[in-house]
């Protein structure tokens, strides 16, 4: 395999306005005060010794802390994101109480240079948001997603 590659799981429920979507703003100091472009499925990387199922599984559990919903998975298939990774994302009907998560975290150094390491939630909060509003938020490259759910969602 070459390249990066992630594989995530994009939770949906239907209310009474239509589908929604658990994404999570992304931890960090670089994120921190943004919110365009700061949000995303729950996902992360994985390698050759892995299929990306058991990694958006692995990865939901990881980094909310609570186990991945059983149910029938949707397959939203690919994109390549500006930074060149490869995501693999399925969207599965469930609901999830935000208040339930439990973050995993990272390490970086922070301050850049300063020889500090610091330890940081992967997401620092999990929110449903309609359609349209997390076209609004989601990480560009990653709105196509929500453009497959609407997509099956309509019987196309």
């Amino acid at each position: 395999m070459t390249g990066r590659r992630s594989a995530g799981l994009l939770l949906f429920r239907r209310a009474e306005d239509g589908l929604q979507v658990l994404l999570g703003h992304m931890g960090g100091p670089f994120f921190a005060r943004r919110d365009t472009g700061a949000w995303t499925v729950p996902k992360g990387e994985y390698g050759s010794d892995e299929s990306a199922w058991e990694a958006a599984r692995r990865e939901f559990r990881e980094e909310l802390g609570v186990p991945p919903p059983d149910g029938a998975a949707v397959p939203l298939g690919e994109v390549r994101q500006t930074g060149g990774k490869v995501v693999t994302v399925w969207a599965v009907e469930a609901d999830l109480d935000p208040a339930v998560v439990v973050p995993g975290t990272f390490r970086m150094e922070w301050p850049p240079r300063s020889g500090q390491l610091r330890e940081f939630p992967e997401l620092d909060r999990v929110e449903w948001f309609g359609l349209d509003r997390a076209g609004r938020l989601i990480v560009t490259a990653q709105a196509a997603f929500l453009d497959r759910l609407t997509e099956h969602a309509a019987g196309r």
